[in-house]
């Protein structure tokens, strides 16, 4: 007979802080390792049902690459739920506007589950487009994309 798994509830799991640079990192690749620390998957008490208590900082946003035409051709749409409300706008307006940190928030966001955790998930992850944060005092631990 198989002995059950011990889960670790979220009140006893510590809270953790990262800290990736994305200074030159191909945006797909950089997604994937921002929801898995998100998720907690790097840690040996996964459990998808608990909140990971993983809090990621990415710097410098605005310097992110796209491989190949993505930068011309990727298209991000919104709609305002007002008829003919359709916005869209390309990677590179994106990037070039006042928030080019949205490339990541939606790349991530993808990647994590659609369940009520998403939410919670999301917002422990901090994105600032330079090089400076103000979560220095939480010593982050930086991570190698």
């Amino acid at each position: 007979m198989k002995k059950a798994t011990p889960h670790i509830p979220s009140q006893e799991l510590p809270e953790r802080w990262f800290v990736a640079d994305a200074k030159d990192a191909v945006l797909g690749r950089l997604a994937v390792k921002l929801a898995r620390l998100l998720m907690g998957k790097d840690q040996a008490s996964f459990n998808r049902a608990v909140e990971a208590k993983t809090n990621v900082v990415v710097i410098n946003a605005a310097e992110v690459k796209l491989t190949g035409n993505k930068l011309a051709n990727k298209i991000y749409t919104s709609h305002t739920t007002y008829p003919g409300g359709l916005k869209t706008k390309t990677a590179s307006q994106i990037l070039s506007g006042k928030n080019p940190g949205e490339v990541i928030r939606h790349a991530v966001a993808g990647m994590l589950p659609k369940n009520k955790l998403h939410n919670k998930l999301m917002g422990r992850l901090k994105i600032y487009t330079s090089a400076s944060h103000p979560h220095a005092g939480q010593n982050p631990v930086s991570v190698r994309i």
